[in-house]
């Protein structure tokens, strides 16, 4: 794989694009692996979504840090703007709405699931 990683976010994207084909694999087909829209592994090309960015990173064998050096930190975490909003959405307790929203920091949750990428 060339390793040469554009760092022009539009030529980056067609590289990710051309590397996931050159390994028999699309954007599509990430979709579906992972179970969700198109639309959700598209959104990475727009704006930071660290979920997708480690999905894609770990096909192609990269860290995401190496695919995205302007989103990611060198200890493995993203630079999110707002560090306490959680990936992923929780099971909804009985007693708690869904628009209740834990502020306890993400940070564990970041670094394990690096270790686990």
């Amino acid at each position: 794989m060339n390793q040469q990683i554009p760092s022009n976010p539009t030529q980056r994207w067609e590289w990710l694009k051309y590397q996931l084909r050159s390994q028999g694999s699309s954007l599509r087909k990430l979709s579906d692996e992972l179970g969700v829209t198109g639309n959700a592994v598209q959104m990475v090309k727009y704006t930071p979504y660290p979920r997708m960015e480690r999905a894609i990173a770990k096909k192609l064998g990269l860290s995401p840090h190496a695919v995205w050096p302007e989103r990611w930190n060198h200890d493995g975490t993203p630079c999110r703007e707002r560090p306490n909003r959680a990936e992923k959405l929780t099971v909804a307790k009985p007693h708690k709405r869904l628009c209740d929203k834990d502020s306890a920091s993400n940070v564990s949750t970041h670094r394990q699931m690096v270790r686990e990428a």
